[in-house]
């Protein structure tokens, strides 16, 4: 990942692997925005995901572009952000891809992403949906701007090894 420093980092997983709790700790860390990808979905993927109902490729599309927008949005205004989006395939990154943006894998044990999974409340997406996200992943390549971190520490501890390994500066 030579070159300039990440002005957006998309943090991406499969559900329950942590993304929202690391994105938000690593903005509040960096007083970079936050957005959570899972908002932006339209409303009939929600419905279709609480009904246990994997999304297709052209039910992902509209949400990525909306992604892709608020990315677009940030870079050219030159405010640093932070979203979550799963991003499951490479054609998924690639909507969202540009210069100055990283992809932040939170991967981890999937028993452990399960129980996670299990023990949220208010969440539409069922625990019967992660074989099919794990099913879908393709994690990021070596030629991906990318960097992996394990699911399986603290939130706390996660955003520091992320600030650290992208030299984002000093731990506030």
């Amino acid at each position: 990942m030579a070159g300039t420093a990440p002005s957006v980092l998309v943090v991406m997983g499969v559900s329950g692997s942590g993304k929202s709790t690391l994105a938000a700790t690593v903005a509040d860390r960096l007083g970079w925005e936050f957005a959570e990808g899972d908002d932006m979905h339209p409303a009939a993927n929600v419905a279709k995901m609480e009904a246990g109902t994997p999304l297709t490729d052209e039910d992902r599309w509209p949400w990525l572009g909306t992604i892709a927008e608020w990315i677009r949005s940030h870079l050219a205004d030159g405010v640093p952000g932070v979203v979550t989006c799963s991003a499951l395939k490479r054609s998924y990154r690639d909507v969202l891809r540009a210069p100055g943006v990283v992809f932040v894998h939170v991967a981890g044990d999937p028993a452990l992403v399960e129980q996670r999974m299990a023990a949220r409340a208010g969440h539409f997406m069922p625990t019967s949906l992660l074989a099919s996200q794990l099913a879908t992943l393709e994690p990021p390549q070596p030629d991906e701007a990318h960097l992996t971190v394990s699911s399986e520490r603290s939130p706390d501890e996660e955003s520091a090894d992320v600030v650290a390994r992208l030299g984002l500066g000093a731990d506030r």
